[in-house]
């Protein structure tokens, strides 16, 4: 299973990433390991924010573009749960290949 996730730093900006363990993803993140991305180093990850699962690394990354090229106002809405893949990637993906997943 893939996680693709959203964490939100400390300057309220947002990371997207893909894990096949979040748990350990998210200690190297918050604890500043070096093994945490170059940027939640400099921007400090403070919360994560969302969430979703799927099968393959295929399916994750394509998520993962996907999200990374959203607004940063498109992003927002979607933590905020204003809006959700569909409404913001049906027209990409397949948004059925993913299921949101509670933090």
């Amino acid at each position: 299973m893939y996680y693709i996730y959203m964490l939100r730093c400390k300057d309220n900006s947002l990371y997207t990433g893909i894990t096949t363990e979040l748990e350990r993803r998210m200690n190297e993140h918050f604890k500043k390991s070096e093994k945490c991305a170059k940027y939640t180093f400099s921007h400090i990850a403070k919360k994560l924010e969302k969430v979703w699962t799927t099968e393959n690394k295929s399916l994750a990354s394509k998520l993962e573009y996907h999200i990374k090229r959203l607004s940063k106002y498109k992003k927002e809405s979607l933590v905020k749960g204003e809006c959700d893949l569909e409404d913001l990637l049906s027209d990409k993906i397949d948004v059925n290949l993913y299921m949101s997943k509670n933090i």
